[in-house]
């Protein structure tokens, strides 16, 4: 019988016939396919006609396209349904895609022929596009290794392969953490936790098959516990377990891993003649040099600190107050942080949460995506790989764009965090291809689901991903949607949050779940007006992490990370009852793979543009300002990486912009 995976798709918008895969075609599918890739490559590379824009860039690109359909669906499945099986396909997996990524970029004959078309570009008459692409896969060739010989070669292949397989032990202990870990509760440790959170706990029991409710390591459930719960020593237990993911010894720790994946970084840095891995990784980004990332961070750094210790004193007093003497921990910050909202805004989550449901809050950034780009979400029903999946065609003016796949609850097979995916990108060459577009998120379930603000600001973040990818119009895959320097990727999400907090769309969608009355003005007044609450802990908790990231990756590899983490944090001030929003051992935008090392930094990066960006919609008065949007559109998201990050912003706002717009969003100038 034929692979399924590797037929042709004869299903609504060529989608994956998910209820005819199983776990068993992977490895069969993937060996056809990754043989087929190389055989093309290989035919590249032996073309005995003279090298051309043609035969070599586009028929590249145009190379892959089974082994491209292949992973698009295994990778999709194993971040978001993980099980034993899928787990052992990625631990085989893994490693031999980065022999193959290394076998083709350290193929000597294919590098002489884009070397060539490189060195003759001047007389090709190439679009910019076209000139942008070849750019791309010569400085890829370069950055891989391809002019490397002998010995230095073949060590950057060994480093390439040992580095997926460390990336992938990396993220299957961390879940295997997440997943296995529970603290059952009692009807009486309930006591005090609001309806929400005690549904939340039961339907975690249920999924873990305990006697009774649980709070799990899914940070949409140990967050409000830790927010809500009156009973200081589970908050210390639950934090503390919360807190060792990933170090808890045994051959599941991650600390080890850590250690040889920096050592590995800085070795493949070194071999293609830079000083440090953060050099190597920001000479392609908008930051360029570490030194510029670290100012941005510093600059930001002191007066979050000064927030967040003002902010640590009023806490402890609330905690003396309640008869408990000592130092304010980790612990404690949430919960006497949501006291002091309660009372500083009389805004209590616990009130706050049934005006915004899961259900609502998809029609709001629907509604935004609307009102700003014309598009139109219709739902469809289709075979998806879990239960708990849903998709939409996304058309304009009847016209088919993409189609949008939402996988919002959390659940034991699945990574934690939030994440957009493009499991087909667009394209036009060397056909044309609409987006299949997925949000994964980690959301409590419930009936009906309700969000925490942060949670509904995760929603909209993720949906901005995805219009980055649904709104591109290249016509280079390489090119398309988020295919961008990692610290411009995020301007388009942080920028969609801004919608969120819009009034008339909080008006609107922000519907209480049993009466269906819109969210009381009084009550959007406050919300808005404690947007910035917590501002300090929240900048805090995400400048250390981004800092130890670059001081991981800026100079000598560290033979202990833990000891290198803790010398940053003390040389810094880290104020003792906050931590890192990801310590080490369960970084895993930092040790899952090459994405965000070095480059934590650029959620911040990103921010300082995003809200000057949106901005530009303040200064004509309009949050759905037609002309505005379509400058949006035109000028960031439909060009994907086919232009400089740099000078598609300055099309877009006429300048770059001062860390003073973040500073200033965040309450904190």
């Amino acid at each position: 019988m034929t692979n399924p995976l590797l037929s042709n798709w004869n299903t609504p918008f060529a989608l994956a016939p998910f209820n005819t895969i199983s776990d068993e075609d992977f490895a069969s599918a993937f060996e056809e396919a990754l043989a087929a890739h190389a055989a093309e490559i290989a035919g590249i590379a032996n073309n005995p006609e003279p090298a051309s824009f043609a035969n070599t860039v586009e028929a590249m690109e145009a190379a892959g396209e089974a082994l491209d359909k292949v992973l698009s669906v295994f990778f999709t499945v194993a971040g978001a349904d993980s099980n034993p099986d899928r787990e052992a396909l990625q631990r085989d997996f893994s490693p031999r895609l980065a022999a193959h990524s290394s076998a083709i970029s350290s193929n000597k004959a294919l590098f002489a022929r884009v070397a060539q078309v490189w060195a003759d570009r001047g007389n090709l008459n190439l679009s910019e596009e076209q000139q942008r692409v070849l750019l791309l896969s010569h400085r890829g060739f370069v950055r891989a290794g391809a002019a490397l010989e002998g010995v230095a070669d073949d060590r950057m292949k060994e480093i390439m392969g040992r580095l997926a397989e460390l990336g992938t032990s990396f993220v299957q202990n961390l879940l295997a953490d997440e997943r296995d870990w529970f603290m059952e509760l009692s009807e009486d440790d309930l006591e005090g936790l609001p309806q929400f959170v005690v549904d939340a706990t039961r339907a975690a029991g249920e999924e873990k098959q305990a006697s009774g409710p649980v709070v799990t390591l899914s940070r949409s459930l140990i967050v409000p516990f830790l927010q809500f719960s009156p009973r200081r020593d589970l908050r210390e237990f639950a934090f503390n377990a919360w807190a060792a993911r990933g170090a808890n010894g045994g051959e599941k720790d991650n600390r080890g891993i850590a250690a040889e994946t920096l050592a590995l970084r800085e070795e493949r840095a070194q071999l293609l003649g830079y000083d440090s891995f953060a050099a190597f990784k920001l000479e392609t980004e908008m930051a360029r040099t570490p030194e510029v990332v670290r100012t941005l961070l510093m600059d930001v750094w002191q007066p979050a600190k000064a927030r967040a210790e003002a902010d640590a004193a009023v806490l402890t007093e609330m905690m003396h107050a309640d008869g408990i003497n000592g130092d304010l921990e980790p612990w404690d910050w949430r919960y006497y942080a949501e006291q002091r909202r309660k009372a500083e805004h009389d805004l209590d989550e616990a009130t706050l949460k049934p005006y915004l449901q899961l259900e609502r809050m998809i029609e709001a950034s629907f509604s935004c995506a609307n009102r700003l780009f014309d598009l139109e979400f219709r739902a469809l029903d289709v075979p998806l790989y879990h239960e708990d999946c849903r998709a939409w065609e996304v058309t304009r003016n009847d016209v088919h764009v993409a189609v949008f796949i939402g996988d919002y609850f959390a659940r034991g097979s699945k990574r934690s965090g939030a994440w957009c995916s493009a499991m087909r990108s667009q394209a036009k060459f060397p056909k044309v291809q609409a987006p299949v577009v997925i949000n994964v998120c980690n959301f409590a379930k419930g009936d009906p689901a309700l969000l925490s603000y942060d949670d509904a600001r995760t929603l909209f973040h993720e949906f901005g991903h995805a219009l980055h990818q649904m709104l591109s119009n290249v016509t280079y895959e390489r090119v398309s949607g988020t295919s961008v320097a990692r610290d411009f990727v995020e301007l388009p999400s942080q920028l969609y949050e801004h919608w969120l907090e819009v009034p008339e769309v909080l008006a609107e969608f922000a519907t209480h779940a049993e009466t269906g009355e819109a969210m009381p003005q009084e009550m959007l007044t406050k919300v808005l007006g404690a947007a910035n609450f917590d501002m300090g802990f929240q900048t805090v908790e995400y400048v250390a992490s981004a800092l130890v990231d670059l001081a991981f990756h800026d100079g000598n590899a560290p033979t202990d990370p833990m000891v290198k983490q803790a010398e940053v944090l003390d040389a810094i001030g880290m104020p003792g009852a906050i931590t890192m929003r990801h310590a080490t051992p369960q970084f895993a935008h930092v040790f899952a793979g090459d994405g965000y090392s070095s480059g934590y930094y650029s959620y911040m990066w990103s921010e300082v543009m995003d809200a000057d960006a949106f901005a530009a919609f303040e200064e004509v008065g309009d949050a759905f300002d037609t002309k505005t949007a379509k400058s949006l559109e035109a000028n960031i998201l439909s060009t994907g990486g086919s232009v400089e990050a740099e000078d598609l912003y300055k099309k877009f706002r006429g300048r770059l912009p001062g860390v003073e717009a973040l500073l200033k969003g965040r309450g904190l100038a």
